[in-house]
């Protein structure tokens, strides 16, 4: 089975800025999905949000989610992580996290800007335990 230590799964996650749909499930059953700016971290997915959102709620009464990252276009692709997430609001983390992200996504010219943004009170730090990782790398083979 895939992990997150699989150099070409890494690869596909990190390189360039691709989006995660962070899947989940709502208190009446409902299955809901957002999109989510992701780091990968010492073989976990860590990403932010606020503890009042619909992600944030959910997150605490259920750890169960599901993250799927594509490419859109030829050769097609898609990584899968299934597990379950912890949560932190621990403040250094939270604003290294945040300013990681804002690195990643905006640019480092806009790095520090979105750390402090991001790394407020409410805001959680999400990190994703993966239990099965799908992935197929090259679906039009």
């Amino acid at each position: 089975m895939a992990d997150l230590s699989d150099p070409d799964i890494v690869a596909f996650l990190t390189d360039g800025t691709r989006t995660g749909k962070i899947g989940w499930t709502a208190r009446d059953g409902r299955p809901l999905v957002a999109p989510i700016w992701f780091l990968v971290e010492n073989g976990t997915i860590v990403f932010n949000t606020g503890s009042d959102t619909a992600k944030g709620k959910a997150f605490a009464r259920d750890p169960r989610v599901v993250l799927c990252v594509d490419l859109q276009e030829p050769p097609y692709a898609f990584v899968q992580v299934q597990g379950s997430v912890t949560l932190s609001e621990d403040p250094d983390e939270l604003l290294r996290t945040a300013t990681d992200l804002g690195a990643r996504y905006m640019g480092a010219d806009r790095a520090e800007e979105y750390g402090r943004r991001n790394a407020v009170p409410g805001e959680l730090v999400v990190r994703l335990h993966p239990s099965k990782v799908v992935s197929s790398l090259n679906v039009a083979g």
